[in-house]
């Protein structure tokens, strides 16, 4: 039978049903939380392992206290896009710190990390050298941002399998052989399975090729980090701050404020030209309302607070955290692998019964396959709320970090 072509809600209603038929629906659970504790749904006290919080900042007082001064001096909102009169003294502070804890000549701001990948990528894409169509090389398990910036791109998109720099290097080497631009995209620290990109060998690969770099460090609280040249002069990686030299490769970094940081938005530090590009042809930097002035203040307090010893400390006790359910893991998120989703969900429950909130993961999120209970921890839990977990994890006899 042909499809009536203006049944727009049958044909939506088919769609879920093939996600119920899945067993794949999703519905969003309240949790009423402050920090890492809170009560779920009707009733059910827990304590989240399920945030990105992973410094704990979203509940620090002076993070707290910026934020509502801010809200009180400014007001709840930006009223309009920054290039409409909506750039505030804080936009502009906030960029200026974060340029200089990235070692960046500026730093742009974008309403969420979503956001600033979709403008940064789309922007270089469309500014290619010679108008060329460009070569992206996007890692297979990169953020679903980018994956849809890349869709978004006025380029080519060539996806190799994870982590695999034999692959990029065939890629990169074949473009930069026919004269072609071409830019490596990549996470630093990939969400759903917490390891790191192999930044070293990306990072001289793309110097020697003249490969621009994108790294979208979201989830780069304990690194890896890229090495930074002394005092902004020549050296290794100089492209970071001079926009480009022999010596390293033009690197763009994304980041986002809504994780380390503990606020809500995004943002590329970047050499100047490339701000100046961002601010004048990405359009989710041009036709978004900026920040609220809340959350730009609440982000600088956190930063403030990650470069003081209490941010080392911090850092400290959430390195002992993950070593105590994953020695040796280098990131705060820990995939354990349980492979159906039936298994997946019955794993969640089991820990949620014990007031313990860790989502299940499923596909399309992850592959077919591969559904997951995925851990994050932070430097607010406490000892024993880490206990609890490890406990119960072990009743669960699961692998972790598999």
């Amino acid at each position: 039978m042909t499809a009536d072509p203006g049944d727009w809600g049958g044909a939506a209603q088919a769609r879920l049903d093939a996600i119920r038929a899945a067993d794949r629906w999703r519905s969003t659970v309240e949790l009423d939380a402050f920090g890492n504790e809170g009560r779920l749904g009707a009733g059910r006290d827990v304590v989240t392992f399920a945030s990105n919080d992973y410094l704990g900042l979203t509940a620090h007082p002076a993070v707290i206290e910026a934020a509502v001064e801010a809200t009180r001096h400014g007001g709840s909102g930006s009223g309009a896009s920054r290039l409409v009169v909506g750039s505030r003294p804080v936009h502009a502070e906030l960029e200026a710190e974060l340029a200089d804890w990235k070692g960046t000549e500026r730093a742009v701001l974008f309403p969420t990390g979503y956001a600033a990948n979709l403008g940064v990528v789309t922007a270089v894409a469309a500014a290619a050298p010679g108008g060329a169509v460009p070569l992206l090389c996007s890692d297979e398990l990169n953020h679903a941002s980018i994956i849809d910036a890349c869709k978004l791109a006025w380029a080519e998109v060539a996806v190799y399998p994870h982590g695999d720099t034999a692959a990029v290097e065939r890629l990169v080497a074949g473009a930069a052989a026919a004269g072609r631009p071409v830019a490596v995209v990549t996470d630093t620290v990939f969400s759903m399975d917490g390891d790191e990109a192999p930044l070293a060998e990306l990072v001289a690969l793309c110097g020697s090729y003249r490969a621009l770099l994108i790294l979208d460090e979201a989830h780069a609280v304990l690194g890896p980090e890229l090495s930074q040249p002394p005092a902004r002069s020549a050296g290794a990686f100089s492209a970071v701050t001079l926009g480009g030299s022999v010596d390293g490769p033009t690197v763009l970094r994304v980041g986002t404020l809504s994780k380390t940081l503990g606020s809500l938005g995004g943002f590329v530090a970047c050499p100047e030209v490339f701000a100046d590009l961002f601010v004048n042809t990405a359009r989710p930097y041009i036709f978004t309302t900026a920040p609220p002035p809340g959350n730009a203040a609440a982000a600088l307090a956190a930063l403030r607070i990650v470069r003081s010893p209490e941010g080392d400390a911090l850092v400290a006790r959430l390195r002992s955290h993950i070593d105590r359910v994953a020695p040796g893991h280098p990131s705060p998120i820990v995939p354990i692998v349980l492979g159906s989703d039936e298994r997946a969900l019955r794993a969640a429950a089991f820990l949620l019964e014990r007031g313990l909130l860790v989502p299940a993961i499923r596909p399309p999120t992850v592959p077919v396959g591969s559904a997951r209970l995925r851990v994050t921890l932070s430097a607010a839990h406490t000892d024993a709320q880490v206990d609890a977990l490890v406990g119960a994890l072990r009743e669960l006899q699961v692998g972790v970090g598999s």
